[in-house]
């Protein structure tokens, strides 16, 4: 069944998943507040600054009015960087109550609120209630927006404390190359999806240090396991990390040149200096603030997560990166068995 759907945020995910929803036979309005961006999307079916070389379908339309984007939707999808995302739930709340609307909302965002290190779904519930929202649906799991475009095979999961939510959304996305699989663990995926990206920074800095594929590999693998015991401290379910919005996102972010946050980790492994990485990114690195929120969520629950300290240091102390690997092939030794010591 057709649904009106409004995609908020026309960056590379943003555009992507509008123009899957477009393929998938959907009446989309992509919102921007940016007007060039808006006249380019209308006029040249282009995204050049953050897809460039991708040719959108002339169906979808783009407008840098609230309003006109949620005007009888059935479902929004918010796809703007963690740090707004609390500042546009607001402004949805405005121009729902004046519609009197209560559509689903979606959310394929990764990352927690500074300061408060809230999830996104937190976060839109907090703002939008039961009042202004039917339910919530996360979106996530390994997925770039390229390869989603080019019509690569991706698999993803749509989470939802509600099941039949959980359903509509894998019902709307899913196509021959876009395969939505449902799952009842929001605290999970949403913590999955939010800290692979400092381990994601991890595995560049390795890589633009020069290590190879047993450094990367260990990195990963007990990068995941500091991953799942903040997420399981939230009663997320040990399962859900072994899943797509688990290890699978983190395998995809910590190996791809199309990871920002793998990006921003080789250039500082190279010896570039973070305010540079930032500057020449010209896109959000997600894991920078997140790497502070699990940092001071790991104090606050006291759980080990020496990865993610040192990592922290790096970014927040200036900490010399070859000391702190330093520091982490010489810790105690330990089982690799949670609980038990050698």
């Amino acid at each position: 069944m057709t649904k009106k759907i409004a995609v908020l945020g026309a960056g590379s995910w943003g555009s992507t998943l509008a123009s899957v929803l477009i393929e998938n036979g959907h009446d989309v309005t992509l919102y921007t507040n940016v007007v060039e961006q808006a006249a380019e999307l209308n006029e040249k079916h282009t995204n050049e600054q953050y897809m460039p070389g991708f040719k959108y379908s002339e169906k979808l339309r783009a407008t840098t009015d609230l309003e006109e984007a949620l005007t009888d939707t059935d479902a929004i999808l918010f796809v703007v960087p963690t740090k707004v995302t609390r500042l546009v739930a607001k402004q949805v709340k405005e121009v729902l109550a004046k519609l009197k609307q209560r559509p689903m909302v979606i959310h394929a965002s990764k990352g927690l609120e500074i300061g408060t290190h809230k999830r996104i779904s937190e976060i839109i519930h907090e703002e939008l209630t039961d009042r202004y929202c039917s339910s919530i649906v996360v979106l996530s799991g390994p997925s770039h927006a390229e390869e989603v475009a080019r019509h690569d095979i991706t698999l993803i999961t749509a989470a939802s404390e509600e099941e039949k939510a959980a359903e509509q959304v894998q019902d709307m996305f899913t196509n021959n190359y876009l395969r939505i699989y449902t799952n009842n663990d929001v605290v999970g995926v949403e913590t999955g999806a939010a800290f692979k990206n400092v381990i994601a920074i991890g595995a560049g800095i390795l890589h633009g240090l020069g290590y190879g594929d047993d450094a990367k590999a260990a990195l990963m693998t007990r990068g995941l396991a500091e991953v799942a015991r903040l997420g399981m401290a939230y009663g997320a379910s040990p399962l859900t990390f072994m899943g797509l919005s688990g290890v699978g996102d983190l395998i995809v972010t910590c190996t791809s040149v199309h990871s920002r946050n793998w990006r921003c980790g080789d250039q500082l492994g190279q010896g570039k200096p973070l305010d540079e990485v930032i500057e020449d990114m010209g896109m959000v690195i997600e894991g920078i603030n997140t790497a502070k929120a699990a940092y001071d969520l790991s104090r606050e629950e006291h759980i080990e997560m020496p990865i993610t300290e040192a990592i922290y240091n790096v970014l927040y102390n200036k900490a010399d990166i070859k000391e702190e690997i330093g520091s982490l092939m010489t810790r105690d030794s330990k089982s690799e068995v949670i609980g038990k010591r050698k």
